[in-house]
C-alpha cells in the first residue's frame, strides 16, 4: 500500500510529518511519487490561525470526495475533537499531534473511522526519521506553558516536556552518522528546554565550558557530535537569551548565529494584554546582547496586527520597535481569533482592511530594513552550505549562510552536492537574499 503525506503549519508540523513517513515506512508501507498513485493520504494540520486550519481541512475534504482512504492528523484534530467527523463526513481517520505513532496501526487495521487524541505512540514519533538528507529537525521539547492569549498551541499540543539530554544526544549522534550535518533544534519555546522536568540526571556533571542552564549544556553536547558541523534551534522566547546563551552563541562555532525571536508587538500595552511576559525595553535589550558580540547576528521575528484594540499609536509603537532591532526578517500575521483563547472573548475591533493596510506597511518597512541590512554584507566571504539549485534561477546555486540568509551564485547544477560547504564573495544584495561568486581555493 502507498501513502503520501501533506503538511500544513510549522517546523514542528514539517518534522511530525518526516516521522509518519518514517514510521509507515517501517511498517512496510511504500512512499509514493505523487498523490495520484497513493491509497492513503495523510494531511497534517496546523490550528494556530484559522486559514491554516481551513487549507488543512479543505484539502482532506477533496481527498475524500476523490474516494481516496484520507486522514487528518495534528493541531486541527486535537481541537476539534469528535467535531472533525461533522466537518468531514467520510473522513476515515483522525490523530492529535501527540498520537502520530499510532498513524501505522490505523491505516493496517483498516478500521474506519477512528479518532486518537493521546499520547500512545508519541515515543516512537519523536525519535523516527527517514533516511537520506543533509539536515534534520530534532524535537527536544514539545508542548507549551506560556499560554499567551491569542495562543491556542498549549491547548493542543499540551503541557511542556522536554526530553532527556541523553536520548537527544543519541538520535543525533546516529543522524550524523546517516550524514547528517545540520540539525534544527525544535521547541514551541525551545530556551525554556529542562525548566519544567529534569533533563539531564542529578548526578551529571556540567561540561567543560560550565554551564549550569540545561539549554546552553544541550547545545554543547550536540557541538561536540563529530560529524555535526551545524546547529540552529527555534522558535525562542526573549527572557531565554541569558548571560549564557550568549556566551554559548560566543564559543561554539557549530552554533549559528541566527535566532528567531517572536516579538509580536512593540507596544507594551499590548504586550501586556497578550501575556507576553516582557516589555518592549526587555526584547531590545534581549536582541543587543545577541548582537554585543557579532553586529552581524541575524535575529528574525513573528508580529500580529490587528490584535484586539490595538490602536495606531500600539501600531506606531510596533513599526518604531522594528527598526531599532534591525530585524534581519520578519513574519506579520493578520490578527484572527482562535477559540477557547482568551482574546477570542474580546471585541475582533480592528477593520480587515486596516488590518491589511498595517500588514502592507510592516511588509514594505522590512523590505528596506532588509536591503540595508545585507548590504552591509557585500565584500564578505560567506560560509554556506549548498542546498542545490535557485528556484528563480536554473544557472545559480543556492544555500544559506549561519545566519539562515539565503545565498546565491553562479554554479552549474549538480557540480556541488547538497549539504557540501563553498565560502562565497558577497557582490549584491536583495531584501531576503545575497548574491555572490564562490571563492576559488589558493
Amino acid at each position: 500500500m502507498k501513502f503520501r503525506v501533506h503538511t500544513y503549519g510549522c517546523q514542528m508540523n514539517v518534522r511530525d510529518s518526516e516521522a509518519i513517513e518514517a514510521l509507515m515506512i517501517a511498517a512496510g508501507f511504500e512512499k509514493s511519487a505523487g498523490e495520484d498513485d497513493a491509497d492513503v493520504v495523510i494531511v497534517n494540520s496546523c490550528t494556530v490561525r484559522e486559514k491554516a486550519e481551513e487549507k488543512a481541512i479543505g484539502k482532506a475534504g477533496n481527498l475524500v470526495a476523490a474516494g481516496k482512504i484520507a486522514g487528518l492528523a495534528g493541531c486541527a484534530v486535537q481541537r476539534l475533537g469528535e467535531k472533525v467527523f461533522k466537518r468531514l463526513p467520510g473522513l476515515d481517520f483522525a490523530v492529535g499531534p501527540r498520537a502520530i505513532g499510532l498513524i501505522p496501526k490505523i491505516v493496517a487495521d483498516g478500521r474506519y473511522p477512528r479518532l486518537e487524541l493521546g499520547d500512545e505512540g508519541m515515543g516512537a514519533a519523536l525519535s523516527s526519521h527517514v533516511e537520506g538528507g543533509w539536515r534534520s529537525f530534532v524535537t527536544v521539547l514539545a508542548g507549551c506553558d506560556n499560554r499567551c492569549s491569542y495562543c491556542i498551541v498549549p491547548d493542543v499540543r499540551g503541557h511542556e516536556y522536554s526530553r532527556p539530554a541523553a536520548e537527544i544526544v543519541a538520535e543525533i549522534s546516529a543522524l550524523a552518522r546517516r550524514g547528517v550535518k545540520e540539525v534544527c533544534l525544535l521547541g514551541q519555546s525551545v530556551l525554556r528546554y529542562g525548566r519544567r522536568n529534569a533533563a539531564w540526571p542529578a548526578d551529571a556533571p556540567s561540561g567543560p565550558a560550565g554551564f549550569s542552564e540545561p539549554f546552553p549544556r544541550l547545545l554543547e553536547a550536540v557541538s561536540a557530535i563529530d560529524g555535526i558541523e551545524r546547529i540552529r534551534f527555534t522558535s525562542a522566547y526573549p527572557k531565554g537569551c541569558t548571560a549564557e546563551l550568549v556566551r554559548a552563541f560566543r564559543e561554539f562555532p557549530k552554533v549559528c548565529r541566527h535566532l528567531h525571536l517572536p516579538v509580536q508587538s512593540g507596544s507594551d500595552r499590548v504586550l501586556a494584554s497578550m501575556g507576553r511576559g516582557y516589555t518592549r525595553a526587555e526584547y531590545l535589550e534581549a536582541v543587543a546582547a545577541l548582537r554585543s558580540f557579532d553586529p552581524e547576528f541575524a535575529v528574525t521575528t513573528d508580529v500580529i496586527v490587528g490584535y484586539p484594540g490595538e490602536t495606531e499609536e500600539d501600531f506606531e509603537a510596533t513599526r518604531s520597535l522594528m527598526d531599532e532591532a534591525g530585524f534581519d526578517n520578519s513574519f506579520i500575521f493578520k490578527y484572527s481569533p482562535r477559540p477557547g483563547t482568551r482574546s477570542a472573548a474580546m471585541p475582533d475591533d480592528v477593520p480587515k482592511e486596516e488590518k491589511e493596510r498595517r500588514d502592507q506597511v510592516l511588509l514594505a518597512d522590512q523590505e528596506r530594513r532588509g536591503l540595508e541590512r545585507n548590504s552591509r554584507l557585500c565584500g564578505t566571504v560567506r560560509r554556506v552550505l549548498c542546498e542545490g539549485r535557485s528556484k528563480r534561477n536554473a544557472g545559480r546555486l543556492s544555500g544559506r549562510d549561519s545566519g539562515n540568509r539565503i545565498v546565491v551564485w553562479d554554479g552549474e547544477p549538480g557540480s556541488m552536492r547538497d549539504g557540501e560547504a563553498v565560502d562565497v564573495r558577497i557582490t549584491g544584495a536583495l531584501a531576503q537574499t545575497l548574491v555572490g561568486e564562490a571563492v576559488t581555493p589558493a
